[in-house]
């Protein structure tokens, strides 16, 4: 009986120790903080790509309430630690942990990265969030970055973004010829196509440049951030057809090192945040953009218009024959293009049937 009593009493301490000290490891290793950097492409102060709603400032904030400060992510804006395009480098190889940019900033790197901002004439912001998210986007786009050691991740909209700003008004297909247009990505290949003399400039250097006759034209987001640029103080032309960017998506990207020494659960938290940021970018510039626009016409002079049927038509096929084009060069690119175009042709139906005949008939 004494020897029974004394195993109960030691199996009942060694349980309670352990008890007491499972917790103690849990905490000690929750308790772990990182400190971390972020670079961005965009000029400071920029409301929702650098400050505001949806921003990469709002992102670190939400992560460190959520963390409870256990990762906390200073950001840089364009030229405050990096270069506007020099993040994808840095983050690759470790120099920094984060950068905040569009995907098609990096199509030198990796052609098929311009899929994950937007593909011209593609689908609306709940389509292309649904192939990224559901249709094998982003395990494509981590597929594309495996080289890099790189993890991405969506971190923003802003939607349906605008042609652009023009020095002359545009009627014809011809008119586009020789002009000098600051525009990234797939669009700005499938413009060279039709003659256009593209140029690549960051977001600070878009208005001096437009001013000065540098450039004729020039892309950069919506009307409440174009304004914010004063591109209209440049140009008064404004072409609202937004054949380019219908869904135009921000991306994070992750060193993979950095990462992985992320515990599971501040992993979760970078992802929610993300999402969160998605929705916050998007239903804030919506927001802001019906005013600017209102205001841009009525109070400054900007003639804004769609693009003519001709010019629209010549585009979808440039893009056809471009998008056919780069495809048939590289496997990867391929790969990726075959996926959104099928995801595409499956939900085009649905986005009919609700979206289009929505706007067309019951609004």
């Amino acid at each position: 009986m004494k020897r029974r009593s004394f195993l109960k009493k030691g199996l009942a301490a060694g349980v309670a120790i352990g008890a007491l000290s499972v917790p103690t490891i849990v905490k000690a290793q929750s308790a772990k903080t990182f400190n971390w950097k972020m670079t961005t492409a965009w000029p400071p102060g920029l409301p929702v790509y650098s400050v505001g709603p949806g921003s990469p400032v709002a992102f670190a904030e939400l992560i460190a309430k959520m963390s409870n400060d256990r990762l906390k992510i200073k950001v840089y804006a364009a030229g405050e630690l990096l270069p506007a395009f020099e993040g994808f480098d840095a983050v690759s190889a470790g120099t920094v942990e984060m950068n905040h940019a569009c995907s098609y900033f990096w199509s030198g790197k990796a052609f098929a990265s311009q899929y994950f901002t937007t593909v011209p004439f593609g689908m609306s912001f709940l389509g292309y969030q649904s192939w990224l998210y559901n249709g094998g986007g982003i395990e494509l786009w981590k597929e594309l970055y495996k080289p890099f050691h790189l993890i991405p991740m969506p971190v923003g909209s802003s939607g349906v973004q605008m042609t652009g700003w023009f020095k002359k008004p545009l009627k014809t297909i011809e008119d586009l010829k020789g002009v000098k247009m600051r525009i990234p990505g797939l669009a700005g290949k499938i413009l060279a196509q039709v003659g256009v003399d593209i140029k690549l400039l960051p977001g600070g250097e878009i208005f001096p440049a437009l001013e000065r006759g540098v450039i004729d034209a020039a892309e950069w987001v919506g009307p409440f951030l174009d304004r914010r640029l004063g591109l209209h103080h440049a140009a008064k032309y404004y072409y609202t057809s937004g054949w380019h960017e219908s869904a135009t998506t921000s991306e994070l990207i992750i060193n993979e090192k950095a990462w992985n020494s992320l515990p599971s659960d501040l992993q979760a938290i970078v992802h929610a945040a993300g999402m969160a940021m998605g929705m916050e970018s998007i239903l804030y510039l919506e927001s802001k953009n019906a005013e600017a626009l209102v205001d841009l016409v009525t109070n400054h002079g900007v003639k804004a218009s769609p693009l003519s049927p001709e010019i629209l038509k010549r585009l979808r096929e440039a893009t056809a024959d471009t998008l056919a084009s780069y495809a048939a060069k590289d496997p990867m690119t391929k790969k990726v293009h075959d996926s959104f175009m099928a995801f595409k042709k499956l939900h085009d139906p649905w986005s009919q049937a609700s979206e289009t005949e929505f706007q067309t008939h019951i609004r």
